[in-house]
């Protein structure tokens, strides 16, 4: 294939994966505007960066592992970041989301990726296993852990 770059490519990555990369930055980070600005970083590393991709599987896989690191970059940035006490106790106050979600968010990467993909994305693990570049037993693994996980969060949280 050839280089991205034209604005009629551009154009078409982004009407095609956006909502699913919106998605999938929202399970990592809380903030709908933080996940916005990361999928804009992602589509403009693309434009910077302009990959040659051999398929569209290829490109697909490119936009998610690009979106999933560049949401965590966001999150880990976020944990340094020194907050003033009156946006701290703003931001303690809890927004009215589902409490699957939640518990999602709060698992490790690793896990929340697989889960995202393969229940709202509705990827099988070996779909998974090609757009993160890892073997499909460690992404049945992570499924299975991840689950296990959810099932403790959500179990304490009725209790």
């Amino acid at each position: 294939m050839t280089p991205i770059g034209t604005e009629e490519q551009i154009s078409r990555l982004v009407a095609e994966y956006s909502p699913m990369l919106l998605r999938l930055a929202c399970t990592r980070l809380r903030d709908a505007a933080d996940a916005e600005d990361a999928v804009q970083e992602v589509f403009l590393r693309l434009l910077t960066l302009r990959p040659v991709f051999r398929d569209a599987e290829h490109e697909k896989a490119w936009l998610i592992r690009t979106t999933l690191h560049r949401a965590a970059d966001l999150q880990k940035a976020a944990a340094k970041r020194n907050v003033p006490l009156e946006e701290a106790a703003q931001a303690a106050v809890p927004e009215p989301e589902s409490a699957l979600l939640d518990a999602v968010r709060s698992l490790p990467e690793k896990y929340s990726a697989v889960i995202h993909l393969h229940y709202y994305e509705g990827y099988s693990i070996r779909e998974i296993a090609k757009l993160l570049g890892v073997p499909a037993p460690t992404v049945g693994t992570r499924l299975a852990r991840g689950r296990e996980r959810l099932r403790q969060l959500l179990k304490e949280d009725f209790s």
